[in-house]
């Protein structure tokens, strides 16, 4: 796992979010996501560097939209942001559960 998912899974994991469990490295059809509460059907993906290629970047387009048409909401959010604001992603995801 990278710093940042780390720090995001020490927040997530044990049911520390409002009773809702989540399971880290997913595989969910032909892709495995960073985390997932399967309960509510909501992806958080976790973006460093390398997904501001155009080439990943497509790829994360076909991603989010196949797990979209399978009933997912993809949250995404950058590494920095984890690290820098993990309060803002905290409060983020918790709203996405309500």
């Amino acid at each position: 796992m990278t710093d940042a998912e780390r720090a995001l899974w020490r927040h997530l994991r044990s049911r520390q979010l409002s009773g809702h469990k989540f399971r880290r490295r997913q595989q969910l059809g032909p892709y495995i996501v960073d985390f997932v509460c399967l309960g509510n059907r909501l992806v958080i993906e976790l973006d460093g560097g390398q997904h501001a290629d155009q080439n990943q970047s497509e790829y994360d387009s076909q991603r989010t939209d196949w797990l979209q048409q399978n009933g997912y909401r993809v949250l995404r959010f950058w590494n920095h942001e984890v690290l820098q604001n993990l309060d803002s992603v905290r409060q983020a995801v918790y709203l996405a559960l309500q």
